[in-house]
């Protein structure tokens, strides 16, 4: 195949969807790769490292039309030439990016309409053997890094114990609402920092998880099995949520730091953190919100960064990309993966479970069950 690699024009966007190990390794194994000038920029990997790993440079609009395969890491967007790039490919064209259905609508009607086959590793199942697959859980792990770097770095205190000559200071209490992949390096980046942690989660099966990384785990009484598919937590009943936002609000008003990671697929956040919440914190406290992208879990979140009542609250859209250079070392792997595992040569085996999971369009169908009911109600 003929592999291309555009540069991303989503804003903020400074990761990339291969370098050059990748690269190396999709020409070993028989393809092209085809790069857009300048697309390794935001990740420092220099046009000159691609052309030495063997890649070609391609002005983007070659690049996009005689490509059989794109790889990205976000959903196509429209450039600033107007153009949108789903409307750039090739009839039967591959993609594979990071695409959220329930946020792309538009984009995917044209991705169906110009008979695109379209994976989403979003959509990749969660299992063992999908592991090295999936850019959730890598790009995941580098947010729950950062937000709390985030939240040391405008706290205005020490995150560890210090004995001092001038005397002691106690540590920083954080909060950790939400104990999936995000919270759970959350959770060991604030404890290596020297911070007293509690975390919570509606999924009793973390427990142990978050006690073996040393924080305590916040526990709110349930007969209600909250434990979803693929690791994901679901939907609780309203009784379960006015204990649980009770106690959520105990536990933040005595918190220097919130950091907050509770997704539900295809849903809006649910709101953890209401305003009433964030009144009783002190000042000078910090909340940051890793689900702003979804609505966000308080109540107060605006993307980029405010102060209500004295509390910082940070909504970064896009914490991955701050970390751009290891950013892009993981998702350029993750996509290696997948395509090493599913690509055959007669072309991606459709009777595997992760082509199956994670293929959205093909064919001018949707394939991804979900989003097709989604679509019916456009």
């Amino acid at each position: 195949m003929i592999v291309f690699v555009p540069k991303e024009v989503r804003k903020g966007e400074n990761r990339v969807a291969a370098t050059p190990e990748t690269v190396k390794k999709l020409i070993k194994a028989g393809h092209e790769v085809q790069f857009e000038p300048g697309c390794g920029m935001g990740a420092f990997i220099s046009d000159e490292e691609f052309s030495a790993a063997g890649a070609k440079s391609t002005a983007a609009d070659t690049g996009w039309a005689q490509a059989d395969l794109i790889l990205k890491i976000q959903a196509p967007d429209q450039r600033g030439d107007g153009k949108h790039e789903a409307d750039l490919m090739k009839k039967g064209a591959i993609l594979i990016c990071s695409l959220v259905p329930q946020n792309e609508i538009e984009t995917i009607k044209k991705l169906q309409a110009n008979q695109i086959t379209c994976f989403s590793t979003n959509l990749i199942p969660r299992t063992t053997i999908a592991q090295k697959m999936d850019t959730l859980s890598s790009q995941a792990s580098l947010a729950g890094y950062k937000a709390v770097i985030l939240a040391a770095a405008h706290l205005g205190s020490y995150f560890p114990m210090m004995m001092t000559a001038a005397g002691t200071v106690t540590p920083a209490k954080v909060v950790i609402l939400g104990a999936g992949v995000a919270g759970l390096q959350a959770i060991a980046t604030a404890r290596r920092l020297g911070a007293l942690v509690e975390a919570f989660d509606v999924r009793a099966a973390v427990k142990e998880q978050v006690e073996s990384l040393g924080a305590k785990f916040i526990e709110v009484e349930s007969d209600e099995n909250l434990d979803g598919a693929g690791g994901y937590a679901k939907e609780a009943s309203e009784d379960f949520l006015k204990r649980q936002r009770a106690e959520i609000a105990k536990r933040c008003s005595a918190a220097n730091v919130v950091i907050t990671t509770a997704l539900i697929p295809g849903k809006k956040a649910p709101l953890l953190v209401p305003t009433e919440t964030v009144k009783n914190m002190a000042p000078g406290s910090v909340i940051v919100d890793m689900a702003v992208e979804q609505g966000g879990n308080c109540e107060l979140t605006q993307p980029g960064i405010t102060v209500h009542h004295g509390v910082t609250i940070i909504g970064e859209l896009n914490l991955p990309s701050t970390m751009s250079i290891h950013g892009s070392q993981l998702f350029a792997k993750n996509l290696w993966n997948f395509i090493e595992h599913t690509f055959k040569e007669a072309g991606f085996d459709w009777e595997e479970e992760i082509t199956q999971g994670s293929v959205l369009t093909h064919g001018g169908e949707i394939k991804h069950g979900p989003t097709a009911e989604l679509l019916k109600g456009e």
